[in-house]
């Protein structure tokens, strides 16, 4: 992100303007649509201000002379559109002073950008593409537009009207916040947005105990309570809405360490973030570890989310850490993500069933070599069987010889797909016998070996295996 966004306070000071033509009378527009306070130096002489409301001509300062030579003082930002030579010259005046600048469609001059920008009254959105597309920018925009609710601007007024008076109500910090939530997503907040303001004001003025509107316990501090949300594979556009919501209201966000950076930067910006899991060769803090610091978060009255790559209940130890919750009273919640397994098989096309050839799925786990040793191999001999391992790259060679002892084909087709639904997946395809060669191919993991005639239809197995699949084709036509 090479540009923060800020909001200037334009009762602060002028905006001065320089240019000509219909690009500095879009940016003067824009400025005065705001409530910016605008000395304009029209670089072609003509001040022509038809079309403007006479609240807005009241706004705006006509100015004669060379902008080179202007007096700042009292100036917070210099614009220039349609300016030619002279926006450069301004921008180098701007530095000099330490001004904000901003030269129309020339980055290198300019130390601020304008975004594409959604105005509902009180609520404002900046869409920025650090100046690279203003036409994606504009086409976010227009998406943001039609989500957000037309009165979104009447709300947060309406809310800022309350604020000092429940701030003295409601003392504490996360309760506080956890009644404006209520407030916001229950009827309250619905009342605003069709237009009832009267009988919002009503609704929020008889709440005789906004502590315990929020939530709170007898002993007046916030009721705490912990959320297993699934993360998915990796691909943030995969998380669930309720999972977003969930990482959105958290105080605290415990995370596996396969939680891609993507997905951590959904999270609400002052949450404290915890990493508490462990890549293959390193110690993490265990199991126990885990489940008292998500007892204690909750005992405190914070809301916390266990974050965990894929599902809560698909070998994420989401069980035990219920059971423990349950035991200290903690109230908890699950939001389920979509499991690698099946995002490989999105991404890849490996349908985990199929009709006539695949018609049963098992999930196991084989971290480690002595984990698929463990694993009875005779129930998994099913040709119409596909089975999908995970964690199993460090114990392919043992899943080889348990399938193939077992009496399973070594000509069973087999896939490994690395860091699936991310921009550097990897998919590897082949079959049983060549299993351990074919993981020394992966780049790295995490990965899931996909293992049964399914692989047969992916997209990797096709690519590399085409005179097959046509002669499986003109086998069937005859």
């Amino acid at each position: 992100m090479r540009y923060l966004p800020v909001f200037l306070d334009l009762q602060s000071g002028k905006v001065l303007l320089v240019g000509a033509g219909e690009l500095v009378r879009a940016k003067l527009r824009l400025l005065v649509s705001a409530g910016a306070r605008v000395r304009w130096y029209a670089t072609d002489g003509d001040h022509d201000l038809a079309g403007l409301a006479p609240a807005d001509v009241a706004r705006i300062e006509p100015a004669s002379g060379d902008p080179l030579t202007a007096d700042l003082s009292g100036v917070i930002a210099i614009l220039c559109a349609g300016a030619g030579d002279i926006g450069v010259a301004m921008s180098a005046r701007a530095k000099a002073v330490g001004l904000p600048v901003n030269v129309m469609d020339d980055l290198a001059h300019s130390t601020f950008i304008f975004p594409a920008i959604v105005d509902r009254g009180d609520v404002v959105v900046a869409v920025g593409t650090g100046g690279t597309s203003p036409v994606v920018a504009r086409r976010i925009r227009e998406r943001i537009e039609a989500v957000l609710p037309a009165r979104i601007g009447d709300l947060a007024g309406f809310i800022g009207s309350f604020r000092k008076a429940m701030h003295a109500r409601i003392p504490e910090f996360s309760l506080r916040r956890r009644f404006w939530e209520r407030v916001i997503d229950g009827p309250i907040g619905a009342l605003v947005l069709t237009g009832r303001k009267d009988e919002a004001e009503a609704a929020l003025n008889a709440i005789a105990d906004p502590s315990a509107f929020a939530g709170a316990l007898a002993d007046g501090k916030a009721e705490g309570r912990v959320t297993l949300v699934g993360a998915g594979p990796g691909d943030p556009d995969l998380l669930t809405v309720k999972a977003l919501r969930a990482l959105q209201d958290a105080d605290v966000v415990f995370y596996d360490e396969l939680v891609s950076p993507e997905i951590l930067d959904r999270i609400r910006r002052d949450a404290s973030r915890i990493p508490v899991g462990r890549r293959i060769g390193k110690p993490g803090i265990g199991q126990d570890a885990i489940n008292k610091l998500l007892v204690d978060a909750a005992k405190s009255g914070q809301r916390a989310v266990r974050l965990k790559g894929g599902d809560p209940f698909i070998f994420g130890r989401g069980g035990e850490e219920i059971e423990a919750l349950r035991a200290e009273g903690i109230a908890y919640s699950v939001v389920p993500g979509i499991t690698a397994g099946l995002g490989a098989a999105a991404q890849f096309e490996a349908p985990l069933t199929y009709r006539h050839e695949a018609l049963r799925i098992t999930f196991l786990t084989a971290h480690k070599a002595r984990d698929a040793e463990t694993v009875d191999w005779s129930v998994l001999t099913d040709s119409k069987m596909t089975i999908v391992v995970y964690m199993g790259m460090t114990a392919a060679p043992s899943v080889r010889a348990g399938l193939l002892a077992a009496g399973r084909s070594p000509q069973t087709p087999v896939g490994i797909f690395a860091r699936v639904t991310r921009q550097d997946a990897q998919a590897v395809v082949g079959t049983l016998e060549n299993l351990p060669a074919l993981v020394e191919r992966i780049d790295g993991g995490p990965a899931i070996l996909i293992i049964g005639d399914v692989v047969a239809h992916s997209a990797p197995w096709r690519q590399s295996n085409p005179n097959k699949i046509l002669s499986k084709l003109l086998d069937a036509a005859e």
